[in-house]
């Protein structure tokens, strides 16, 4: 198997994008715990801490799910750098472990996706229970 310099190079813009859309999510719900902080230190309620416990689980996913897509872009870089220098064989392995990189990072957004979706609907089914009586 040949692996041009090109191919590597293909994952740029897809993780670019990626890690820009993790960094938004994070910003996001950085914001969130923030408010719900100073919320629980006015009135402290369990459902409050409840969310914050669920946020703080999705900021860890977030954070490895940047770590993993940074590591792809990473190997992936190293990966043309090594069949730049002719390094066929070394430069088709690292580019595996780049989209195996890439694969965990959607896995884990995957992951967070259902956790922020199961955590709507929790946070709605009040409002979904009225609407049935």
């Amino acid at each position: 198997m040949i692996l041009q310099i090109e191919t590597p190079a293909l994952l740029f813009g897809a993780t670019s994008l990626i890690l820009l859309a993790y960094t938004n999510r994070f910003l996001t719900i950085a914001t969130i715990v923030r408010g719900l902080k100073k919320t629980y230190k006015e009135k402290q309620n369990d459902m409050i801490l409840l969310e914050i416990k669920n946020l703080n689980l999705r900021l860890t996913l977030i954070r490895n799910m940047q770590m993993a897509g940074v590591m792809s872009l990473f190997l992936s870089v190293f990966a043309m750098l090594l069949l730049f220098l002719e390094q066929q064989t070394a430069g088709i392995y690292l580019f595996g472990l780049s989209l195996l990189g890439l694969l965990i990072s959607l896995g884990l957004s995957f992951w967070e996706i259902s956790i922020s979706v199961n955590a709507l609907r929790l946070h709605l089914s009040d409002l979904v229970d009225k609407e049935v009586k």
